[in-house]
């Protein structure tokens, strides 16, 4: 699969996390179209769209950003959670979303935004 032209929301509370992340996924070929900092702004994006897969860091200033998933899964929105904790923070019901840790090593992340985009459709093809 090609990342190419890939349009990535990027939801990271932490500035040079989300540089690095935007760095590295441009130079998979994908396309940084939005960064949102905090609980407030991942919300507003989910519902505004403009993006194919969101990198949904799953803790945002002490905010668990489950309810942001939630809301890509009712959307149908692919994403992969980011974490420097493990996939402890995770929790059961997002068992099968891809999980990339911190700090990003970029063939980690293009697997994970691979993974999210294929089984995204897998499950609307099937």
């Amino acid at each position: 699969m090609t990342l190419e032209g890939t349009r990535v929301l990027v939801v990271e509370d932490e500035a040079i996390i989300a540089m690095t992340a935007e760095d590295m996924l441009e130079q998979i070929g994908c396309t940084v179209a939005r960064v949102a900092a905090t609980f407030a702004e991942a919300m507003a994006a989910a519902d505004e769209g403009g993006f194919d897969v969101a990198l949904l860091d799953i803790n945002l200033n002490g905010t668990p950003s489950h309810p942001v998933a939630e809301r890509f899964l009712a959307l149908g929105t692919p994403f992969v959670f980011a974490t420097g904790y493990g996939s402890a923070g995770r929790g059961e019901e997002f068992g099968d979303v891809p999980l990339v840790a911190k700090p990003y090593r970029i063939e980690a992340l293009a697997a994970a935004i691979e993974a999210a985009l294929g089984s995204h459709r897998e499950y609307r093809s099937g």
